[in-house]
């Protein structure tokens, strides 16, 4: 029996190394030697819960229409990340609020994520 896993997440770019440093940043990662703009990857730590590695890839056209993926994150500390977030460069698109609580953010090239209160 052939065994498949998910051994990565790959996304379309402008700016492959920025916005592989930001994802590293955000997710407490290390951009793998020798990302430039047309190719970069963010490593997982040793923590299996980390996830899988994310690399990203430069392509002529801009982000036109909403993901059709995103990455949802959870912390306990939802305004202290926030903060973070946007001195990384983040922007917030949406909140939401009520029994549960989360942010919607874009990266630097606007695609979108949900930051989620635990």
């Amino acid at each position: 029996m052939t065994k498949t896993t998910v051994f990565g997440i790959a996304f379309d770019a402008h700016d492959a190394v920025r916005i592989a440093q930001f994802w590293a940043d955000t997710l407490g990662r290390q951009v793998a030697d020798g990302a430039d703009a047309h190719d970069a990857v963010v490593l997982p730590s040793d923590l299996v819960s980390a996830g899988p590695r994310l690399a990203f890839h430069q392509v002529p056209e801009g982000k036109a229409v909403k993901n059709r993926v995103h990455h949802d994150l959870a912390t306990s500390d939802l305004d202290g990340k926030t903060a973070r977030l946007i001195e990384l460069g983040a922007t917030i698109v949406n909140t939401i609020t009520g029994q549960a609580r989360w942010i919607t953010f874009a990266d630097p090239e606007g695609n979108e994520f949900d930051l989620i209160s635990i």
